[in-house]
């Protein structure tokens, strides 16, 4: 055998009691699960002493925005070393394939504030399984950090087909749009996601994505929308997207569930019954989240949607005219935009977390009220500015979370975990760096909001299930050997919000298809990370 990790406490990912054991793997997967005092003890070329330490299937990110980050860094610290082994990419209805040469650039500039520019990548890609192919290839041959599995976003397959206007799609750009996600599906796609309150996406009717829906449930994928509300009409966009899945026949994946502003404070419990009927009702449901509070976003993404109708360029001259920028401020900080989730904007909870235009950088760090004041103007002055000179590449956090929400949607029984976590700008929300030792650390040890058997089974069984993954997500004989070594007394996020690209602490050890990718808590070489397509339908 390639390897026997000795003596550890196996936590499978079932949910079970953990239990001592020797783990053996070879050619990248587990060999042999021997439970202590069960038989004879496996040999291997190398045995890894891991007294002390715990042992779990690889951590599963159900919501990534690494699509650039995977082929710009091979090192990609920021997951390798937080335990995760897969991410699902391809989120909020808005990546980088399938596309043509216009949309590629208007996608581009959209999302610069999630994952930058590219001016450093080759976009030879153009196709689903052209941009998995490419994931496949890596760094020279060798492959990626860690796991992909790619949702086909459907603002992209809409600006394909239509470009940016805020209309009904006609029956023959309907069927272009089938066409489009059938291709992504039968090319390793593992579903679809939307932005709903990002354009193009937004505009789509619900009778438009049910017809999108249809064609990813005949496949055996999942939808995952970022619905059209997290503030004013939280509730209600959850229960379109229910109601919606079910009509479609397709699983529903709710993206980063949460319920934030001040007029859902409180109120998880409700979000928790409608999803408890529709599942006694048999609807098929999951959903994830991330340990925080605060979320994270571009501020463009803030603008009333009318005011996005025809792209980035659009909104730039928008912005710069006085007139139509005192309409876009009294739909932001009066009426409450549908980009504000309904609700009107409070500067002071919006802080700008990373900049495109270095020259910026002086914003970072700070609300948009507090830089208003610090310059004698008002906040939209300021972020209009910003928007503006920045072309639209700044990411913000938003601090708008409630603690009780969080840990109520986090203890139930369809959750998994996600980090929604955007690794552009200076100061980046500490969730792309800490999500799954924040849960480990925080949540388990420190709160007891879960156990940490219960914990880890979010982590990686459940997010399995929900991919179709038969081989991954448990410490079973014959499974990939995506494993990773924790110490439970000291696992924790090393990221804050002052600091959020610090490295978490209790994670020495992880493998990726039996191969270790971190090792002794430092990042090795290995490059062992490939796409996880989509097993074809039942």
């Amino acid at each position: 055998m390639d390897l026997v990790i000795r003596d550890v406490r196996v936590i499978d990912g079932s949910g079970g009691a953990s239990f001592r054991a020797d783990v053996a793997v070879d050619d990248g997967r587990i060999a042999a699960v021997v439970r202590e005092g069960d038989g004879e003890r496996p040999t291997a070329r190398r045995v890894l002493d891991a007294g002390g330490l715990a042992l779990a299937p690889g951590f599963i990110d159900m919501h990534a925005h690494s699509d650039l980050a995977l082929l710009r860094d091979p090192a990609h610290e920021a997951k390798a070393a937080q335990g995760v082994t897969l991410e699902v990419i391809g989120q909020d209805g808005l990546s980088y394939a399938p596309v043509d040469d216009r949309t590629l650039a208007e996608v581009r500039a959209q999302i610069t504030g999630w994952n930058g520019d590219g001016c450093d990548i080759d976009f030879s890609w153009r196709s689903v399984g052209e941009y998995l192919d490419r994931l496949d290839h890596g760094f020279g041959g060798e492959g990626i950090a860690v796991n992909a599995a790619y949702l086909i976003p459907q603002g992209t397959v809409r600006m394909l087909a239509l470009g940016w206007d805020d209309r009904p799609a006609t029956p023959a750009e309907t069927e272009r749009m089938r066409e489009l996600v059938a291709e992504g599906m039968a090319q390793g796609a593992v579903g679809m996601s939307s932005g709903l309150t990002y354009t193009p996406g937004m505009y789509a009717s619900d009778a438009e994505l049910t017809e999108l829906c249809r064609v990813v449930g005949e496949y055996g994928g999942y939808y995952c929308p970022h619905h059209r509300s997290y503030g004013a009409g939280a509730l209600q966009a959850y229960a379109e997207m229910v109601d919606l899945t079910r009509e479609a026949r397709c699983p529903l994946h709710l993206a980063h569930a949460t319920m934030n502003f001040g007029v859902n404070e409180g109120r998880a419990p409700e979000l928790l019954a409608l999803l408890d009927a529709a599942l006694d009702g048999g609807a098929d449901i999951s959903l994830d989240t991330y340990p925080y509070t605060p979320g994270c976003t571009t501020l463009v993404a803030m603008l009333p949607s009318w005011a996005s109708e025809g792209g980035p360029e659009a909104i730039l001259a928008r912005l710069r005219d006085d007139a139509v920028a005192e309409r876009i401020r009294y739909a932001m900080e009066v009426e409450g935009a549908d980009g504000c989730h309904g609700v009107p904007i409070e500067w002071d909870a919006i802080e700008i977390s990373g900049v495109f235009d270095p020259a910026l950088a002086g914003y970072v760090g700070r609300t948009v009220a507090r830089s208003a004041a610090e310059r004698g103007e008002s906040p939209w002055e300021t972020a209009r500015r910003v928007l503006i000179e920045d072309r639209l590449g700044s990411t913000i956090l938003q601090h708008v979370g409630h603690e009780e929400n969080v840990r109520q949607i986090m203890r139930h029984r369809v959750h998994t975990g996600g980090s929604d976590g955007i690794l552009q700008g200076d100061k980046p929300h500490p969730r792309a760096y800490g999500t799954f030792p924040q849960y480990l650390g925080r949540y388990v040890r420190e709160l007891g909001v879960l156990s940490l058997e219960e914990c880890v089974a979010h982590l990686t069984s459940r997010p399995a299930a929900r991919l179709k993954l038969a081989d991954r997500g448990l410490v079973r004989t014959g499974y990939r050997a995506d494993l990773v070594l924790f110490d439970p007394d000291e696992v924790a996020a090393g990221s804050t919000f002052e600091a959020p690209r610090t490295l978490p602490v209790g994670i020495p050890y992880v493998l990726i298809n039996g191969r270790f990718v971190m090792e002794d808590g430092r990042r090795t070489d290995v490059l062992a990370g490939r796409t996880v397509r989509r097993a074809p339908a039942d």
